[in-house]
């Protein structure tokens, strides 16, 4: 069938229509200034430079040293980009620290005193979402005591390797535990030695660890951890395991530092939260990798594997479970029902003033509980 387009010999008349760019122009200017400085209208009407209002990115500023993490200069080179930060911040935080190869991964292990020291060998595992920078001033006194202290970041966390999920390495509590076995033999970690062990997750796998191998441990000291099935799980986990959701949760650079300040009663200085936002900055793969691992976790089996498994009669080792009172995600009563399922072999210390993360909160009383311990 042939078709016939038929052209009408006048003009096609649309309806006529207009758009004002200079109006958008200008709420753009205004947008940007709004989150870049206070405006004009804010200053006489005598409001606080704190007055938030509306900024898309509000979820930044509820703390200083957040607020001071993304800012949108008036100009690309100003401070604030995020080149601009990777280049302030880049050399920070990697104090007694040194890159450990083990197997085919790449650990940063942080190691204060010499394998001569005469009190023994201390290990130290951090929780997530941080990294070993938060035992720094602990190993640093420790050692002066007479300790060697080794504190690694763990696989996927701080500036340890963060393989690519299913490629080498998937995140779960086995191969966690694996690699840490092969890390101590590089490092020559003679058994047993003292053990100190804080925070969610890879923290949990750091005791589960020492329920496997109870010959290689001396001492145990537990910091802020999940210990029973009825511990609460903080939001950040939970909000990792919703599908795309998770995604965009874990490329979010103040992540580390906005956790630890939400369970502790303090605020990060600037030059620590820096530290602990530059992994998340310098590429998606520390995200991914947390993002991988709080998937794989079961966080109820894990804390009830940790539970039963210190119960009187199971568990003959001396342990020290020093614990920040002020934790925002753990309450005290986490320490106290522990300490009951095995009250011959636990010691419970109560550290005042201290949140979730007693080693950063207030290290000199976690040293002092410490020393006495071991």
């Amino acid at each position: 069938m042939a078709w016939t387009l038929m052209l009408s010999p006048h003009p096609l008349t649309l309806p006529k229509f207009s758009v004002s760019t200079r109006k958008v122009v200008i709420n753009s200017q205004r947008a940007t200034r709004f989150v870049t400085r206070a405006s004009a209208t804010e200053k006489n009407n005598g409001k606080s430079k704190d007055d938030k209002g509306f900024t898309p990115f509000g979820f930044v500023t509820d703390n200083p040293s957040s607020r001071s993490a993304i800012q949108l200069p008036e100009s690309p080179a100003e401070d604030g980009n995020v080149g601009q930060m990777l280049y302030r911040i880049e050399d920070k935080g990697k104090e007694y620290g040194s890159y450990i190869k083990s197997g085919k991964l790449r650990w940063f292990v942080r190691e204060t005193g010499s394998p001569q020291s005469r009190r023994g060998t201390v290990v130290f595992l951090h929780g997530a979402p941080t990294q070993s920078y938060s035992y720094r001033v602990v190993m640093s006194q420790m050692s002066d005591a007479g300790f060697h202290c080794f504190a690694p970041d763990w696989i996927g966390f701080g500036f340890s390797d963060k393989p690519q999920p299913g490629y080498g390495f998937d995140y779960t509590e086995k191969e966690f535990q694996e690699e840490l076995d092969k890390l101590l033999d590089v490092l020559g970690v003679n058994s047993p030695f003292f053990l100190v062990v804080q925070g969610f997750l890879v923290g949990s796998y750091g005791l589960t660890w020492a329920l496997k191998n109870p010959s290689k441990i001396s001492k145990l000291t537990i910091l802020n951890t999940p210990l029973t099935v009825s511990s609460p799980i903080p939001g950040l986990f939970q909000k990792l395991r919703i599908p795309l959701y998770g995604e965009f949760t874990s490329q979010n650079a103040v992540m580390a530092e906005r956790f630890i300040e939400a369970g502790s009663p303090y605020v990060l200085k600037l030059e620590k939260a820096d530290v602990y936002r530059l992994p998340y900055l310098a590429s998606s793969g520390p995200g991914f990798a947390l993002l991988e691992a709080a998937r794989k976790i079961n966080f109820r089996d894990i804390s009830s594997q940790i539970a039963g498994g210190f119960t009187s009669g199971r568990w003959d080792k001396p342990i020290l479970i020093a614990w920040g009172i002020a934790d925002k995600y753990l309450p005290q009563s986490v320490a106290e029902e522990f300490q009951k399922g095995n009250p011959n072999s636990v010691e419970l210390k109560l550290i005042e003033g201290a949140g979730h993360m007693p080693q950063e909160d207030w290290p000199e009383k976690v040293v002092d509980a410490l020393r006495v311990f071991f």
